[in-house]
């Protein structure tokens, strides 16, 4: 089951049947079998405080990925940033919505067990995630 939450932002998610059925599709893809995932959005401010509080990290970021997956059955909490999507989306001068559904497909791909600290790994990640952006448009 995925739901969808905000925590002080105003934000309202579009589409979030249809990204549901990605995501599922894309835990399938996988081999893998959808478990609880719970998307919180929210604003710098807030997910600061997480990455500092939780793990001890004291810079903004897109996401943060809390996973609870075990074994096949997957599942975890995302905190998103949506300043720092807008922010990104700005930046690499693409629309609002292609750029959060990275970050949220990024996330997943965490959970299905991709890393990204190496540079090898970002290259893996970044296929995996464009990939599976292409397939959600098809």
């Amino acid at each position: 089951m995925i739901e969808f939450f905000k925590e002080e932002v105003d934000f309202v998610l579009t589409h979030a049947e249809q990204l549901e059925e990605w995501i599922a599709a894309t835990i399938l893809a996988e081999g893998k079998m959808m478990g609880d995932i719970t998307f919180i959005y929210c604003q710098d401010d807030y997910l600061l405080k997480v990455n500092q509080e939780h793990l001890k990290h004291d810079f903004y970021t897109d996401i943060i990925t809390f996973d609870y997956t075990e074994n096949a059955l997957i599942s975890g909490d995302l905190f998103i940033s949506i300043d720092r999507v807008k922010e990104n989306a700005e930046e690499l001068k693409i629309p609002f919505e292609h750029e959060l559904h990275r970050v949220m497909i990024h996330g997943v791909l965490h959970l299905l067990g991709y890393k990204d600290k190496t540079k090898k790994h970002k290259t893996e990640m970044t296929t995996k995630e464009d990939f599976y952006l292409a397939l959600k448009q098809a």
